[in-house]
């Protein structure tokens, strides 16, 4: 059993609207405190949005999160998972960005998962947009490649935007191959689509074997199958898990940048979390949610309904190992 300080709040002893909202109503820890507290998992806040290319806004992401994830529950409805009693989680905070300066933001927030890495700490990050996973990588990865199961409407593997600026939303994952953090064998795309400009991004996964698996195949094969072939790629190695809100359709999330028509609905966008039971993750993220285009708020609610399904299988593979 957990220590009963890292339950979260309950909405029978206090209304869900009552209170400061901390992720899934969880105790807010400094990283000082996290060290003496044995944290297992830490949830974390990225407000940054300094890559967007498209509609700005995703910076506000995690405040909203946190204030939606006041609605998430102790227990798993579907697999009946009780992470809270599993494992010791807590709010970590957020990572204080600079949105004047890019290169010194992403040092920050490499240096403090290098802190969180460094306790043993597993992070579920919410960001911010897509360029967040890079500098975390920078971090998680600093010792050797990690796989990566990624769900999203774009590669996010193109060179560079506007004649060379080479650190944007669309351009963490080529970087992160670039710079030896991902294996790219290990790597598997889900739910690619839209128009695009030239195919650019997919000729260099096909280069260096990234497995890149579009919207069409994904409906004419189905999920069971995807996330099978999914998990044989990323193997029982250490994996990171990276998850654009804009996976899903915008009918069901349309809070987000760059949204593209065409995916997967909100029921589908749990399902494929669940699906990768036992992979070894060692940290995950939740981007691209964007208050100002999320005007009923539906789209934070489901981001962080995915954030607890993350949980959910992290806690369970942690647990598993003590």
């Amino acid at each position: 059993m957990t220590d009963s300080f890292f339950h979260p709040v309950s909405g029978m002893d206090l209304p869900r609207f009552a209170g400061i909202p901390s992720f899934m109503r969880l105790p807010v820890l400094g990283l000082d405190d996290a060290r003496r507290k044995d944290v297992d998992i830490g949830l974390i806040g990225v407000p940054w949005d300094s890559g967007t290319t498209n509609r700005p806004g995703p910076r506000h992401g995690p405040r909203q999160l946190r204030d939606a994830s006041t609605m998430i529950r102790a227990e798993n409805g579907a697999t009946g998972v009780r992470p809270f009693e599993l494992v010791n989680c807590a709010d970590l905070g957020d990572v204080g960005p600079n949105p004047a300066d890019i290169q010194d933001s992403m040092a920050r927030i490499t240096a403090f998962y290098s802190d969180v890495r460094a306790q043993g700490i597993t992070p579920l990050t919410a960001g911010g947009d897509h360029l967040t996973s890079l500098p975390v990588l920078r971090a998680l990865a600093a010792d050797a490649p990690l796989g990566m199961v990624h769900f999203d409407s774009h590669t996010d593997l193109f060179h560079s935007y506007f004649g060379g600026t080479m650190y944007t939303h669309g351009t963490p994952f080529r970087r992160a191959v670039e710079e030896g953090l991902l294996d790219p064998k290990r790597v598997v795309q889900i739910g690619i689509r839209g128009t695009q400009y030239d195919s650019e991004d997919q000729d260099f996964a096909k280069s260096v074997g990234i497995r890149v698996i579009k919207i069409e195949e994904y409906f004419a094969r189905g999920l069971d199958d995807v996330m099978a072939e999914a998990r044989e790629i990323v193997g029982t190695a250490p994996t990171y898990l990276s998850y654009d809100i804009d996976f899903v359709d915008p009918t069901f999330a349309p809070g987000t940048g760059t949204p593209e028509v065409g995916g997967p609905n909100s029921f589908e966008a749990l399902q494929v979390v669940r699906a990768l039971e036992g992979v070894n993750f060692v940290g995950a993220d939740l981007v691209e949610v964007s208050p100002p285009f999320d005007s009923s708020g539906g789209t934070a609610f489901l981001g962080v309904s995915i954030m607890f399904e993350m949980l959910c299988i992290m806690a369970n593979a942690i647990s598993a190992k003590t």
